[in-house]
């Protein structure tokens, strides 16, 4: 877990020639990780110091970004609570071994490339005054639905990984239960929410057993982190909460467009956006396999429906219409088995 060779050189970096002789030895290990003492002789004293790793799995330490939050708010807290011991850094192993530190940031910001082309928000808005699909709309359907079938065929086996995404997706801030506390005051009752909140933690038990389905992901492939070059090539931005969880969630992010457009324009599902829709799933399935793709569906369309409806995101979307997505959410909830020939059925749904 440590490398001792590289902290020690760190360490005398840090003291300088002062530091005469530095020593590491473990001090133990519990359920979250181990402790080392680091012991810093100088002409004038010893100083011992701690320093604290975690272990790589379980209680959402799954990613170095995890263990990092949890070190850089230690960093932040724990010199505001009276007789607590002081966090001096957080330190940073890079990939080859050295040791530097992240500590002592006030924000943090992420540097990436530029995308260029144009998101598939474009598409599906023009979409409403087409009859059909043309060419072009195809080609890209079937680019999409070919991507996520190779990317979801890197499969990884972890039980913990799995029921983390499952559990992410209905209780993170950034998702179903975090999303619920940004809607505005009346917009659905409490009673509601909590409804919703609940069916999803009975769909989280009924997928545990299925965390064979763990594979590559996206994390949130939806329109507008998908732009497109030309007809076929785009690339993606915001690859979120981590790079493994189940195919359900990319496949919802995306095919859910298309119910909401199709509800936003013609106030039903049909036309261009139901033979989008009936044309991804047909690629998908052709080309992933994916038989038990339609039995976990429920709980990630739950979520991306609730970011619909929510007036935070989507100031625009008339109140009948927030209503039937909230509707179509409680449909796939009731349902043992998400039917893809019964979308307008779910969006009348009557709970």
């Amino acid at each position: 877990m440590i490398n001792k060779k590289n902290l020690e050189k760190y360490i005398k970096k840090i003291f300088g020639e002062e530091a005469s002789h530095v020593s590491i030895k473990k001090l133990g290990e519990g359920v979250q990780g181990a402790g080392f003492l680091i012991e810093v002789k100088t002409e004038e004293t010893i100083r011992h110091y701690v320093i604290k790793g975690l272990f790589t799995e379980g209680l959402e330490h799954d990613y170095p970004a995890d263990r990092a939050g949890v070190f850089l708010l230690d960093l932040d807290e724990f010199r505001n609570l009276p007789r607590h011991v002081k966090a001096l850094d957080v330190l940073a192993e890079m990939e080859d071994g050295s040791i530097k530190s992240i500590g002592g940031g006030r924000e943090y910001y992420l540097l990436m490339e530029r995308a260029s082309g144009k998101h598939y928000f474009n598409d599906l808005a023009a979409m409403a005054k087409k009859e059909r699909l043309e060419t072009a709309d195809i080609v890209k359907i079937q680019s999409m639905a070919s991507y996520l079938a190779k990317i979801h065929s890197v499969r990884k086996d972890s039980k913990q990984l799995y029921w983390r995404k499952v559990r992410d997706t209905i209780g993170h801030g950034e998702c179903l239960m975090g999303v619920f506390d940004t809607y505005p005051e009346g917009t659905i009752s409490y009673n509601e929410m909590g409804d919703i909140e609940k069916k999803c933690i009975d769909w989280r038990i009924r997928l545990k057993p299925r965390f064979r389905r763990l594979c590559q992901v996206h994390g949130d492939f939806h329109p507008g982190n998908i732009w497109f070059q030309n007809n076929k090539d785009f690339i993606l931005l915001d690859r979120s909460r981590g790079p493994w969880g189940d195919a359900a969630d990319d496949v919802a992010a995306l095919t859910i467009n298309y119910i909401f457009f199709s509800l936003n324009h013609f106030g039903r599902f049909d036309g261009p956006y139901r033979e989008s829709f009936h044309l991804f799933y047909d690629k998908y399935m052709n080309e992933s396999g994916d038989t038990g793709l339609f039995d976990v569906l429920a709980p990630f369309y739950a979520f991306r429906g609730v970011v619909l409806a929510n007036p935070v995101f989507y100031p625009d979307v008339t109140g009948e219409n927030r209503r039937r997505i909230l509707n179509f959410v409680h449909g796939v909830l009731d349902h043992e088995r998400f039917e893809i020939n019964k979308v307008n059925e779910y969006i009348n749904y009557v709970h």
